[in-house]
């Protein structure tokens, strides 16, 4: 047989030359953990869905915070548990809710080490766990629900966030945070807009996680997974309206939309690995089917590189630990 005369194997031969050649790198500062503290509680209780990841007491979220720093992670993501919910969200208006101490607990423990991120959405907070208040006819009233996370937003940044996160696709949303961020004085608030949110079947222990009381879905607001040009247009549209970053969420099955959207624009770009896809390596390693920590790495070196410069992570900590020692 002829002899080869190029050997790209060369550059697979050892571990230091593949280190030294390779094209794409997740850094500890790009992961974002996210974490839930429940109202109430005073010890952690794990999620029977999301093996390894907790609902915090206000002191347990805290020392997981200090804990998710000393690990490098670039930031933390907030959501609130309420004990009482009502139709119109109040408690994540509140400035005593769950989300607003936790906020102000968690910039107190670690300052400015780390960005201090909170979701910004009712689903969380509303007896029917929809995402935005309702209409008479049972929709959700997207210029209502806007009135309310502008509230909901300048309640965060009192509260000392660093970023605020609208997740609840509402047509207008960002726009409407920027302004009411700006009229009271917090124009150094980032917002992170989920730009394109998917109507997904990945969301499943997520909401087990927030207890979520919700009864059908949310098809009528978030995006179809079916669409990409019209997740380009959100995006679009985000960004016009001052988003500071833009998210695609999920991430593993939106690979495409997050290359797309990287080359559209030109700020910062996150995606969140969400609760089905961690979930499911999770189960997969329990049953011996999969190297977990390989399957871990390779899923988020994956999500950077299509593009995401920021990702969203329940395994932040660990990977942020391993990367350190992978490098």
């Amino acid at each position: 047989m002829p002899y080869p005369e190029i050997r790209p194997r060369r550059l697979r031969r050892t571990a230091a030359v593949r280190r030294l050649v390779s094209e794409t790198r997740v850094d500890p500062a790009e992961l974002v953990l996210p974490m839930f503290v429940k109202e109430g509680l005073t010890e952690p209780r794990a999620i029977a869905s999301l093996p390894g990841v907790l609902q915090h007491s206000r002191d347990s979220l805290r020392k997981a915070a200090a804990e998710a720093v000393a690990a490098g992670v670039g930031g933390i993501m907030l959501f609130g548990i309420p004990t009482t919910r009502d139709e119109r969200g109040s408690g994540g208006i509140d400035p005593a809710g769950i989300l607003n101490v936790a906020i102000a607990d968690v910039v107190a423990e670690v300052g400015d080490a780390t960005v201090v991120m909170s979701d910004l959405c009712l689903d969380e907070f509303t007896s029917h766990g929809h995402c935005g208040l309702l209409a008479p006819n049972g929709d959700v009233d997207n210029d209502a629900t806007l009135a309310a996370y502008a509230e909901m937003a300048v309640a965060q940044a009192a509260a000392g966030v660093d970023m605020v996160g609208p997740s609840g696709m509402m047509d207008g949303q960002v726009g409407v945070v920027r302004k009411a961020l700006d009229a009271a004085g917090h124009t150094d608030v980032a917002v992170l807009a989920y730009a394109a949110k998917y109507a997904s079947a990945f969301f499943g222990p997520f909401r087990d996680a927030v207890e979520s009381c919700l009864d059908g879905d949310r098809r009528a607001y978030q995006q179809d997974p079916a669409n990409l040009r019209e997740s380009l247009r959100e995006v679009a549209l985000d960004v016009a309206e001052g988003a500071d970053l833009v998210m695609v969420k999920p991430a593993l099955p939106y690979l495409d939309v997050v290359s797309a959207v990287r080359a559209a624009v030109d700020v910062p770009v996150a995606a969140y690995q969400v609760s089905g896809e961690y979930a499911m390596v999770e189960a997969a390693a329990a049953n011996g089917w999969i190297d977990r920590e390989r399957v871990m790495l390779e899923t988020l070196t994956s999500i950077r590189r299509a593009g995401a410069q920021v990702i969203l992570t329940y395994w932040a900590v660990e990977a942020a630990q391993l990367l350190r020692t992978r490098y």
